[in-house]
């Protein structure tokens, strides 16, 4: 498949109003998960970048499953972006030989994922970063990238220096934009930290 997949939830299409909205009450990730699409399961694909970001989960997007599936091509961001208030991803047994400008895939605000049993080619860039995007579009983001599990992935072609296969808290608040969603007593409006909390990483490696 050359080009991209979005599977949209709140904000779908760059239409921010709802989302800004719904962000500013305290049930924002229920609301988002239950306007959401649920139980996608890609399986088998081969996803051609060809500069966007080949695979695009967003807000309140649960339980999506990506199996068996290869990356290549180029993305000028990352391969997977898992968006804030997401869930319950599986992203199991697939093969990235992509070209990033950042790291492989992205869990922003995004929680009880599973990344595992997945090969990486990095070529010196990082491999899986968790963090909460503070303040962009002025959207508060409330969960935090918690109560994932990153196991058991192999990265080839890592930084010799600074590998950075996993990095959980990657952010903690150090973006121009945090104070954008300044004014309420709840999420990243409250804290710009990550809050990454309850995270399991093992088993991965780097192969030299």
């Amino acid at each position: 498949m050359v080009g991209n997949v979005r599977i949209w939830g709140m904000g779908a299409g760059g239409s921010m109003r709802d989302l800004l909205a719904s962000s500013r009450t305290v049930g924002h990730t229920l609301a988002a998960q239950s306007a959401a699409p649920l139980a996608t399961t890609l399986e088998g694909v081969r996803f051609e970048g060809v500069g966007t970001i080949p695979l695009y989960v967003g807000p309140g997007v649960t339980r999506t499953t990506v199996v068996r599936s290869r990356f290549r091509g180029l993305s000028t961001s990352v391969a997977v972006y898992l968006d804030a208030e997401s869930a319950g991803a599986v992203i199991r047994d697939n093969d990235f030989d992509i070209r990033t400008g950042r790291e492989q895939i992205a869990v922003d605000g995004s929680g009880a994922n599973r990344i595992e049993d997945n090969r990486f080619v990095l070529n010196g860039r990082g491999g899986v970063f968790l963090y909460r995007n503070c303040g962009e579009d002025g959207v508060i983001r409330h969960q935090t990238p918690s109560y994932n599990r990153i196991t058991d992935n192999l990265f080839f072609r890592a930084a010799w220096l600074r590998p950075r296969l996993v990095v959980v808290g990657s952010r903690e608040g150090r973006r121009p934009y945090c104070g954008d969603d300044a004014g309420w007593p709840f999420g990243s409006s409250q804290d710009d930290r990550d809050g990454a909390i309850g995270n399991r990483v093992s088993g991965n490696r780097a192969v030299r």
